[in-house]
């Protein structure tokens, strides 16, 4: 995610202010290296500040959305995750086993979805894609990039 700096001018650009909790939230989310949940977030947050309530999370979390701060996402597990709105443009693997998400971005893919939209007389406003994936057997890996 973006720094803790960077999220933060983006929350005054915007007229936030900054309380000590969501202070503590915009700090926790600028470390994930994840997609996390409100309650996982919560989670992370109270064990810096026990008194930092659910409900102020999720409060967080939906100004910060509906400022454009953050970007929501609802994978198939239906918990919404967020990550930052100001990051480049790329694509979801979800391991369907475990939760994980792993971001990727691949030309051919964008190039690929541009060709068929302008096939059917479209052109691209904006898109998601999520792919949900399982390990492979053993065996049956093959090298990434290969």
């Amino acid at each position: 995610m973006q720094s803790n700096h960077d999220l933060a001018e983006l929350c005054r650009k915007h007229g936030l202010r900054m309380t000590g909790p969501r202070r503590i939230i915009l700090d926790v989310l600028s470390e994930a290296t994840d997609h996390p949940d409100a309650v996982e977030l919560h989670r992370r947050v109270t064990a810096i500040n026990p008194g930092i309530a659910i409900a102020t999370v999720y409060r967080t979390l939906s100004l910060l959305r509906d400022k454009g701060i953050l970007q929501k996402h609802v994978f198939s597990d239906g918990r919404a995750r967020f990550e930052s709105a100001e990051q480049e443009h790329h694509d979801h693997l979800i391991n369907v086993d475990t939760g994980d998400v792993i971001e990727f971005r691949s030309d051919e893919i964008e190039r690929l979805q541009e060709e068929i939209a302008r096939t059917y007389g479209f052109e691209i406003v904006s898109h998601r894609l999520e792919i949900y994936v399982r390990p492979l057997k053993r065996g049956a890996r093959r090298k990434r990039g290969a």
